[in-house]
């Protein structure tokens, strides 16, 4: 199947339920975060999350027979892969739910699809802006500005700076979308334990050098079982999910799951934390529903496409 089909092809049953299923590994990311952020500096929660998920998913490797590459170009995708896909957007989102919400922070999130767009048409050559894409764009743009308010864009304040951290995070797993097209045709199992160890070997001397965990107080029981919920089942299974939806589906239908993800850390925010979501908020998510709609395209021309009699 070559990639121009592949972009546009409809996703089967089985994948559009692992597309669902992974929406609610990642939602629940933003909730799990929380929770371990109230005894754990940024930088440590992400460092448990790659760490654990690395040590997991090598574990399920060799169990599996599988054996992990030695080469050092196979490494070095992966810690670049590592780096834009979870050391920097990982350490920007969590560094922003210091200052917001996860609720709102899912939602910026969700701007991931609008960024891979734009640099898509730059950086490969099937997967260029149509007048539908631009407009979509366009509109999801406007609802990111709607979210954050126009008044909070002139004063740039420390929860302003939370809110561009979470959206840089959102266009570092753009790049990673695009990057990661190189991997089709490895094991997804085999990719995701790479890039998680690739992480979890650049973020620990970080971690050593600027939270110095031997200093901080023992975590909680809660804490330590939220950090390890986020590693095996947000970060480990997801990821080996992840993989294999774009092993069949591609990464433009991958990116599909964005749609969903704002609703399953919404729901968790607001029935666990008892988060409350603003008119402006909601307004914003609406228009970046629909420029992700338009982005997508599908819904457009099944609405548009003359009935046949």
């Amino acid at each position: 199947m070559d990639a121009a089909r592949q972009i546009n092809r409809a996703m089967s049953p089985l994948e559009w339920t692992l597309v669902v299923v992974l929406s609610v590994l990642w939602g629940g990311s933003f909730f799990f975060n929380e929770v371990a952020l109230v005894e754990l500096p940024p930088l440590s929660v992400v460092l448990g999350r790659v760490g654990f998920a690395a040590l997991a998913l090598l574990a399920l490797v060799y169990l599996s027979g599988q054996r992990m590459p030695s080469d050092l170009r196979f490494w070095a995708a992966m810690f670049t892969m590592g780096a834009i896909n979870n050391v920097i957007p990982f350490g920007l989102i969590v560094w922003g739910q210091t200052e917001i919400t996860s609720s709102l922070a899912s939602i910026l999130n969700a701007t991931t699809p609008l960024w891979t767009v734009a640099l898509a048409h730059f950086l490969t050559r099937d997967e260029k802006m149509t007048p539908a894409r631009v407009a979509g764009l366009l509109l999801a743009l406007a609802g990111v500005v709607v979210m954050i308010g126009p008044a909070a864009l002139r004063e740039f304040g420390l929860q302003v700076l939370a809110q561009l951290a979470v959206v840089a995070a959102a266009v570092s797993y753009a790049f990673a979308g695009i990057f990661g097209r190189r991997f089709r045709g490895r094991p997804p199992l085999v990719i995701a334990a790479g890039q998680v160890t690739g992480s979890t070997v650049l973020l620990l001397p970080l971690v050593l050098f600027i939270d110095r965990p031997w200093l901080l107080p023992p975590p909680s029981l809660t804490t330590l079982a939220a950090v390890l919920s986020t590693a095996l089942f947000c970060t480990a299974l997801a990821y080996v999910i992840y993989f294999r939806i774009l092993a069949t589906a591609g990464a433009t239908n991958l990116l599909l799951v964005t749609f969903l993800l704002p609703v399953s850390a919404i729901v968790l925010g607001v029935f666990v934390l008892g988060e409350r979501l603003s008119v402006g908020e909601m307004a914003g998510m609406g228009l970046i529903g629909l420029g992700l709609l338009a982005i997508d395209g599908r819904l457009l021309k099944r609405l548009w496409r003359p009935a046949v009699v």
